[in-house]
């Protein structure tokens, strides 16, 4: 048996277990995936204490080294289900493998991750081209012609935040309108430097060695157009992955955990941690700090069994 078992090897549930490791409780980290989270998808992190600039993957690797320097074990499995014994303490984590994985404590750290346009080409030029995050990478491009693709609140956040640093910035909207607050859509409005699209869908991603353009779809007409661009922010929302585990944790009415900076659930012994929380700011600061407030928390139950 484990002290505790961590869903999720990004930066919440990396941070985590080093906590958890250093309080000297036993842990297992599972992913599904490449450990590291949305991070490994950046070219370059420059926002992050301690580094002037390092890659995403570069960065992940770090905290993936600390977390087995520590001690901590990993296995490369999904999770698909919590379990509560018999003796109302003891969870079980089941994996898609039909492993059964016993712990006193659960960090439930899974993230969200960006949803997708679901093209040819898309995966190939994410972090090499396509972005999901202005904040990290708008400084990329620089005196650059980038193409905006989504129409709420965040994206045109990310827009005005691109706009004012970019030569050029495309909105997309595949609806007639877009659907931010008239106060972000005024300011974009009066910028000589953007140029708002809607009713158009991106359709295609020409190959290349690098990402040079994107071909738009009208959705009246289907008549396409294809912008020049050195760059492809995504904004069209992000997809939490808690839905294996809502019989034990409460979920708001966009998916995510709903749970407090204590990152406590409603169920004894199981946490959560970094994006997969409903939260104002998803950043890898606010997922590391996460980890470390549910490493503490569960180390702190498990003292108190």
């Amino acid at each position: 048996m484990y002290d505790i078992v961590i869903i999720g090897a990004g930066p919440a549930g990396l941070t985590a277990a080093v906590y958890a490791r250093r309080a000297n409780k036993s842990v297992l980290l599972l992913d599904k995936g490449a450990f590291g989270g949305q991070i490994t998808y950046s070219p370059k992190v420059e926002n992050y204490p301690g580094f002037e600039s390092i890659s995403g993957s570069e960065l992940a690797d770090h905290m993936v080294e600390q977390a087995l320097a520590q001690g901590a074990e990993v296995e490369v499995e999904a999770a698909t289900g919590i379990e509560i014994a018999k003796d109302g303490v003891t969870k079980v984590v089941i994996t898609e493998d039909g492993n059964r994985y016993e712990c006193r404590a659960v960090i439930i750290a899974t993230g969200a991750r960006h949803r997708h346009l679901g093209l040819p080409n898309e995966e190939k030029f994410i972090g090499e081209g396509i972005s999901f995050c202005a904040v990290c990478d708008g400084a990329f491009y620089k005196d650059k012609t980038v193409a905006l693709i989504g129409g709420g609140n965040s994206a045109l956040q990310e827009a005005i935040l691109l706009s004012e640093t970019s030569a050029k910035v495309y909105v997309v909207q595949n609806l007639d309108f877009l659907t931010g607050e008239k106060q972000l859509q005024d300011i974009l409005a009066a910028r000589d430097n953007v140029e708002i699209i809607t009713g158009h869908v991106v359709a295609e991603i020409p190959d290349g060695d690098a990402l040079h353009a994107v071909v738009i779809e009208s959705v009246a007409d289907k008549t396409r157009r294809t912008l020049t661009v050195d760059g492809m922010f995504v904004a069209i929302g992000l997809v939490p992955e808690n839905t294996p585990f809502a019989d034990h944790i409460a979920l708001d009415n966009a998916g995510y955990a709903d749970a407090g900076e204590d990152c406590t659930t409603r169920t004894p012994g199981v946490f959560v941690a970094g994006d997969c929380r409903r939260k104002g700011v998803r950043q890898v600061t606010t997922a590391t700090a996460d980890g470390a407030v549910a490493a503490v928390a569960a180390c702190r139950y498990i003292d108190g069994l």
